[in-house]
């Protein structure tokens, strides 16, 4: 394969955002005395987070911040369990600024710095700049560029996105792999012209999750971690 750069996913495929939301969760519950499962709404926090990208991708909202979006479907999750009342704004930024202090998966730094010496490495995320400058140095990814879904002000898996790359890193499509634990974020890709590799995450919801990391056909690359990428890939 003629690929020249990598460009991956970060949020569940680079960074592990559950044992950081569970600790948030604990934290939470001891400070309001309450009994939450955070499991149960960080699910529900995410599926609000998506629903919101799908209508600006569909042209039903105008293009909101990722960041803004977490925050605003936080004040909708809280109205919906009937604890609007419980937390101050200030209270909500600082659990919202949990999207920024993401922690890498174990096998992430030793996989990407691998990786990073035969590829260009960069991000493509949906998540804004600032956030994904933020997770990029809290995790210590090592990334040569940071591209995210702002540049395009739309959402993956609109296809403006992964032109981001082709513009931004210098290759054509065919010369670029996306990297996901996302099997719609890498159907886009492909669709886009681009290589595919799928990292299974089976942890990403934590350990009564089931995310969908079953192989598929179409796949160019499936991987259990980015070290097993990096010895497919010959890094």
């Amino acid at each position: 394969m003629a690929i020249r750069a990598l460009t991956f996913d970060v949020q569940g495929t680079c960074a592990d955002f559950c044992r950081p939301m569970q600790r948030m969760g604990e934290a939470v519950n001891r400070t309001k005395g309450l009994d939450l499962d955070w499991g149960a709404l960080s699910s529900d926090w995410r599926a609000l987070y998506r629903a919101v990208l799908d209508d600006i991708i569909a042209g039903r909202r105008p293009w909101l911040r990722v960041d803004r979006i977490y925050r605003e479907t936080l004040d909708t999750l809280l109205e919906r369990q009937g604890l609007a009342k419980r937390f101050t704004a200030a209270e909500r930024d600082e659990m919202n600024g949990l999207w920024s202090r993401l922690e890498p998966w174990p096998d992430s730094v030793e996989g990407l710095s691998r990786l990073r010496r035969r590829f260009v490495m960069s991000t493509l995320s949906n998540a804004g700049m600032a956030t994904m400058v933020a997770v990029v140095k809290h995790a210590g990814l090592p990334f040569d560029a940071i591209l995210t879904a702002e540049l395009a002000h739309i959402y993956k898996p609109a296809p403006a996105v992964y032109q981001l790359a082709v513009d931004y890193l210098g290759f054509r499509p065919e010369e670029i792999m996306m990297v996901a634990c996302h099997k719609y974020d890498l159907a886009a890709a492909r669709a886009f012209g681009m290589r595919t590799a799928f990292v299974a995450r089976p942890l990403e919801f934590g350990p009564g999750g089931r995310p969908d990391t079953a192989r598929e056909d179409w796949f160019d690359v499936y991987a259990a971690d980015f070290v097993a990428l990096a010895d497919a890939l010959g890094a």
